[in-house]
């Protein structure tokens, strides 16, 4: 009788402090957030409506640059789609990207490998590192495109003194 109470006590104490927690504690890191956490891409909504978002704030392309975040379409498999951030350019074909909850719920991969594999080698479709097997995963996924940061440029503008 008293192992049932102290498991009942257990039980209830555990269920307290769940509910007393804030929801950002029971939250997995996301790809979007994690994305405008590490750059200059400030974009809401879900990762297959940032291409679309980013139209009139920022510059989009196919080429890929560091900083650029790297808009996937979203698919039967990834029906939200994904966003990942450029950390360095390897050559015409590879990048290196960090993001979050690819290789696993709420798991952040830092400069892994993605690989240009479509046919016209514009970077619409790609494939990208996966922990759990340790190489580019099987699956190629379509993307948009990269939405590059803005860059703000400090001009001084001075006008000649009268004098």
């Amino acid at each position: 009788m008293l192992h049932m109470l102290r498991n009942a006590v257990a039980t209830l104490l555990a269920l307290i402090s769940f509910v007393t927690l804030p929801a950002v504690a029971h939250a997995r890191l996301q790809c979007v957030t994690y994305a405008r956490q590490i750059s200059d891409v400030q974009i809401s909504g879900n990762a297959r409506d940032w291409w679309s978002n980013a139209e009139a704030s920022y510059e989009r392309g196919q080429e890929p640059r560091p900083g650029a975040v790297l808009a996937f379409r979203g698919t039967h498999a990834m029906p939200y789609g994904h966003v990942a951030v450029v950390r360095q350019v390897v050559d015409a074909r590879h990048i290196l990207i960090d993001h979050a909850n690819w290789s696993g719920p709420g798991a952040v991969d830092r400069g892994v490998v993605a690989v240009d594999v479509s046919a016209a080698g514009d970077w619409s479709e790609v494939r990208v590192w996966y922990a759990p097997t340790k190489s580019v995963g099987l699956r190629a996924s379509p993307t948009h495109g990269f939405i590059y940061p803005r860059t703000v440029t400090a001009k001084a503008e001075s006008t000649p003194s009268a004098g």
